[in-house]
């Protein structure tokens, strides 16, 4: 939701319309604001640079916006992310919006580059909008994953986020329409995993398939039925089957014991260290492990689906990413929401004005703000 130019007053903080009433009363100064943020982030200024520009034509004045880090660079705690000049009256009611835009699309892009380098051989797939605040946070999280995803494949060849679940974002991934195929809520309508998949088929024929396998809790059985059913498709590499296995149980014929012997197996360094509560929970845990993954594999290739595409899902953050990668976990594609930020309080951007009519001041303090 972007407000109207006269809904602004109604959703900007109110000493900022305090300020404007004051300045349109004893004359208008041009400033320049340098907004940062306290952590490292990504750059992902275009949503609000855009709003902006958008603001300043509809007041009939020019802002001067110096974006010091391109989209997708990479940019250290405390560095002016970009230089806002223009008129004090028309720039001072802004504040609150466009900062909004800004923070929480720098955090969310540089999860997803983390969690796109540390997999580059895995495709994403952006499964956020079901977690997001409104429709203006989903587009700003499907925006955010796009600046993260491209700055990973420019720096290591990964192959990063291929597209999202919605079709109102899906042009941020160069795609016309959301990607997916059946939720839990379909398995248990069509009574089986199997029926499900001939359901789906039979609607959509022309189009590649993805099985949920976990409703049941037997997802190799029922992977496997669904191979065998789709025989044709498991061997052109049109069939994929999706694990989502919940915490609160193992997937189906591992428990602890047989977890660490599917790593012993697989990726015997990756528990040889040590490891905290919670990586050793995405390695060896209950729910989507890299046991489980390795264990999946395990059965589709033995049964001599080896063309079959493993997806996982359910919590994939950036810590679970890097275990998964040290565990070289085989997994084809990532369906997550969990680069949305974790933290909110981090995603706060800042702006404070660092010149008035061309002369540098700053709040002490902030000094480090000034133009170099």
């Amino acid at each position: 939701m972007n407000p109207e130019p006269d809904e602004i007053a109604a959703w900007t903080d109110q000493y900022f319309m305090r300020t404007k009433e004051a300045v349109g009363r004893f004359g208008d100064r041009r400033v320049t604001y340098a907004v940062f943020m306290r952590r490292p982030v990504v750059s992902a200024p275009r949503l609000a640079v855009d709003w902006l520009q958008a603001m300043a034509k509809a007041r009939g004045t020019e802002f001067k916006i110096d974006v010091n880090y391109a989209e997708g660079r990479w940019v250290g705690a405390g560095e002016p992310i970009l230089y806002i000049a223009g008129s004090l009256f028309h720039l001072c009611d802004l504040e609150t919006i466009f900062l909004q835009k800004l923070g929480p699309a720098c955090v969310a892009a540089f999860n997803a580059y983390t969690m796109c380098a540390d997999l580059p051989k895995v495709a994403f797939l952006a499964m956020d909008a079901r977690h997001c605040a409104g429709l203006e946070m989903a587009e700003i999280m499907a925006y955010a994953a796009s600046v993260g995803s491209a700055r990973a494949r420019r720096k290591v060849n990964a192959k990063g986020f291929i597209g999202n679940a919605t079709t109102a974002t899906a042009g941020y991934f160069g795609l016309t329409h959301g990607l997916g195929t059946m939720p839990h809520a379909f398995i248990g309508y069509a009574g089986s995993t199997l029926r499900a998949a001939e359901m789906f088929h039979e609607s959509f024929p022309d189009q590649d398939m993805t099985v949920l396998v976990d409703y049941f809790a037997r997802e190799v059985t029922d992977s496997l039925a669904v191979c065998r059913q789709f025989s044709a498709m498991a061997e052109a590499g049109k069939l994929g089957v999706r694990i989502d296995t919940p915490g609160s149980r193992f997937i189906e014929g591992l428990d602890p014991p047989a977890s660490y012997a599917a790593l012993e197996r697989h990726a015997p360094a990756a528990i040889r260290g040590y490891r905290s509560e919670a990586e050793l929970r995405y390695l060896v845990g209950a729910g989507v492990s890299a046991a489980a993954c390795w264990h999946m594999r395990d059965a589709l290739d033995n049964a001599g689906f080896q063309k079959v595409r493993l997806v996982a899902s359910s919590g994939f953050d950036p810590a679970k990413c890097k275990v998964m990668a040290d565990a070289k976990a085989p997994i084809d594609v990532i369906g997550t929401g969990s680069y949305l930020p974790q933290r909110w309080t981090e995603t706060y951007a800042t702006a404070d004005i660092i010149e008035y009519d061309g002369k540098p001041m700053v709040k002490v303090g902030r000094e480090f703000l000034l133009r170099r």
